[in-house]
């Protein structure tokens, strides 16, 4: 293994960093209360990755058995106890724990404590999963009822397979 391509080519390097405090609100907010922050976009890093603190209140909620064809999903426990599914097993994700799913690797969580979890999901590229989560929030807040062939045509567009 070795390092990449150069991207940056000058002599002297530049002040391009960003900065963003932690405490500030939420971008999005789903239907069971999870409160999600866009760190990191795939905009927002060149398509290098997406970063995004998820925030789960106590309802049940999370993401069923999935896989992508396109990106890498990993995951960092902040606090509160995830489910985390392996493609093999749902095990108790505690903080400090991380799991990470290489393209075509089935994979799902969920916070079913009963108490607040977080923690940090991590795309590799930067796809614009921006997209996926606000539709998910809008169709969650509206009530609106999908067909199969509607959720069938939602998943296609954001790489999300389920299984």
């Amino acid at each position: 293994m070795s390092y990449p391509e150069a991207q940056y080519l000058g002599e002297t390097g530049e002040i391009s960093s960003t900065l963003r405090p932690a405490g500030g609100e939420p971008d999005l907010t789903m239907g069971t209360g999870t409160r999600v922050h866009y760190l990191g976009t795939g905009g927002s890093t060149n398509g290098a990755f997406g970063l995004y603190r998820w925030e789960m209140g106590p309802k049940p909620g999370g993401a069923g058995a999935h896989f992508h064809r396109t990106m890498t999903e990993s995951f960092y426990v902040l606090s509160g106890t995830v489910r985390l599914y392996t493609g093999e097993t749902w095990a108790a994700g505690r903080p400090g724990d991380f799991l990470h799913v290489p393209e075509g690797g089935i994979h799902g969580f969920r916070n079913e404590s009963g108490e607040p979890a977080s923690m940090l999901i991590l795309f590799t590229p930067g796809a614009p999963r921006e997209a996926y989560f606000e539709e998910l929030a809008e169709i969650s807040t509206s009530g609106r009822q999908l067909t199969p062939e509607e959720w069938t045509d939602l998943y296609l567009r954001h790489d999300q397979y389920m299984v």
